[in-house]
């Protein structure tokens, strides 16, 4: 299967996903929820973030509950190429409940800013982009020097299951199969700084990493 063609299942996948997985939720409980969900992260992380009035922030493929939701009062930019659909069919995602977050509705590859970001949050989104190289461009080139960088992923830990799942695939809802290392080597090759990597989740298959990166001034 081509990379556009994996793509584009994903996609259909991850809509379909969404909906099953927020049927019969009640939404003040879930949001209450995945609130606490991601405070939880921040509090792991150690690097000072420096979130306020001041920041320019982005939260990078946020899906309808991303990190936006608990930076309520500050000024984010939101890009997803599925918040049309997530608006549309989701009673738990609807924009006007965060007026403050400039939603975008694009894919990562396409977005564009005049001005880079002083932190840019990428969470459990970057493996599920099209054109994986263009996407780490692209949040590197949107953070500014000296700004951080906060991606969460699912890692492989054996190198012969990140093979079979490229060659199947065994993850559909995943079109990109890498090792932490290699996701590490994705923000160092790109003139960032790794800061921290965080273990939120062993699991056989993948553990799900939290890294927090600095690009560096000159990059």
């Amino acid at each position: 299967m081509n990379k556009s063609l994996r793509w584009k299942v994903a996609q259909s996948v991850e809509l379909k996903w969404w909906n099953n997985y927020l049927k019969g939720k009640d939404k003040t409980a879930y949001l209450t929820w995945k609130k606490g969900y991601w405070n939880g992260l921040l509090d792991k992380i150690q690097t000072p973030l420096g979130l306020d009035q001041h920041s320019r922030i982005l939260d990078a493929g946020c899906g309808p509950a991303g990190i936006f939701i608990i930076l309520p009062d500050l000024p984010v930019v939101a890009v997803d190429p599925l918040l049309d659909k997530y608006a549309a069919q989701l009673d738990h995602f609807d924009p006007s409940d965060y007026p403050t977050v400039d939603f975008r509705n694009a894919p990562l590859e396409e977005f564009r800013d005049s001005q880079p970001y002083d932190v840019v949050f990428c969470m459990n989104a970057i493996n599920h982009v099209d054109d994986l190289d263009k996407s780490f461009d692209l949040i590197v080139e949107l953070t500014k020097p000296g700004g951080i960088l906060v991606v969460t992923i699912d890692a492989h830990n054996y190198a012969l299951f990140k093979h079979i799942f490229r060659a199947i695939p065994g993850d559909v809802l995943h079109p990109h199969q890498y090792d932490l290392e290699e996701y590490t080597s994705m923000l160092t090759d790109r003139g960032c700084t790794m800061l921290e990597e965080i273990n939120l989740k062993k699991e056989f298959f993948f553990d799900h990493y939290m890294l927090v990166a600095r690009r560096e001034v000159g990059s």
